[in-house]
């Protein structure tokens, strides 16, 4: 029962943290807080990646490991006269979800609240109303009456937004909160870290900057680390949600780590994928199949590094990612920590 309430106290302080895109810094220290001390070495680069390295013996490869840190997001690139803001998605959001939604900015004098706002449907047309609003007919407003009032909460051009969402258990091991894609990947990596502290492999973990705007961090760490081999840790969505056809269902919560066998920026190494269904099958962890073969994750970047990596991904399933907030399981965040623990020492020895 301890173990379960830490597992949830760590998930939930990553979840409630700050993380746009290219202003990662509050998960990073997070991160550092939880592995400093385990780690042998452990840096952040200049493009704010953070990384762990635990040192084995020179005839195990290095395995680096990977989960980002940054979340879907607000930027601010517009302030009109009566103080309503403008802004840019950061990562795909769709704009479906997004009327009505609270937000919280991160501004020069700290944070602002505000709500995502259209026009009152009492003043919609009435084809209007069975329309979609278009991301160039929303705003966000903070409350302010003038670009001055809105100057003064310290609110500018380029200032970054989340969703205000707060993480919330909801029983029987199901759990809410915001950017579990991927706080749920953060969990996993410094859970796996720990577990091989004492190990003899060559271990890097790292947190990688920029993955919802380009893949951009894992990029530039894996270049660094110049690995044998790659796994990237994510938070994915599942499907089993009304509405939804059997064959278009990715993935499911209570079934364990989700594989991806390919998407739009990977093709999973054979190696990789033999060595992570053997260890689930020999373990007896539960896992499944990523059915759709879309989006993109870390391992996109890593297996193009240098002269190559074979890589993969392993995602906790998580419902409504991308969305204010999603819903996950703590069995299937322990069951990825198990598959991804034992896929580091088998593919270690091999």
């Amino acid at each position: 029962m301890k173990h379960l309430v830490n597992e949830i106290h760590l998930l939930a302080t990553l979840s409630n943290a700050f993380g746009a895109p290219g202003n990662e810094e509050e998960v990073c220290n997070i991160l550092k807080q939880e592995l400093e001390g385990h780690a042998d070495d452990a840096k952040v680069d200049r493009l704010g990646n953070v990384l762990f390295y635990h040192h084995g013996k020179d005839n195990y490869p290095t395995v680096m490991i990977s989960a980002h840190m940054d979340e879907v997001a607000f930027m601010i690139t517009h302030i009109e006269d009566k103080g309503f803001l403008r802004f840019h998605i950061l990562g795909g959001i769709p704009s479906t979800v997004l009327p009505g939604q609270r937000i919280i900015l991160r501004g020069s004098r700290g944070g602002i609240r505000g709500i995502i706002g259209t026009k009152p449907p009492h003043l919609m047309r009435e084809e209007e109303k069975k329309q979609v609003v278009s991301l160039e007919d929303l705003f966000i407003d903070v409350g302010s009456e003038s670009l001055q009032q809105a100057g003064e909460k310290g609110i500018e051009i380029g200032t970054n937004g989340v969703f205000d969402v707060k993480f919330e258990e909801l029983g029987e091991g199901y759990v809410r909160g915001k950017a579990f894609d991927d706080r749920a990947g953060c969990m996993v990596l410094v859970e796996v870290f720990k577990a091989l502290k004492e190990s003899p492999l060559n271990l890097v973990a790292v947190g990688t900057v920029q993955e919802e705007v380009g893949i951009r961090g894992a990029r530039t760490a894996a270049w660094q680390v110049d690995p044998d081999y790659g796994l990237a840790l994510e938070g994915t969505f599942a499907g089993d949600v009304p509405g939804s056809r059997p064959e278009r269902t990715s993935a499911k919560l209570k079934n364990g780590p989700v594989i991806t066998i390919a998407d739009r920026a990977t093709i999973t190494h054979p190696k990789i994928l033999r060595a992570l269904t053997a260890v689930g099958k020999e373990k007896s962890i539960p896992f499944q199949f990523k059915k759709v073969p879309t989006g993109g994750t870390d391992a996109g970047a890593i297996h193009l590094t240098r002269a190559g990596v074979p890589s993969g991904t392993v995602a906790v399933p998580c419902r409504y990612i991308h969305s204010p907030a999603s819903i996950t399981h703590v069995d299937d965040i322990r069951n990825t920590i198990m598959l991804t623990t034992e896929f580091v020492k088998k593919i270690s020895t091999q």
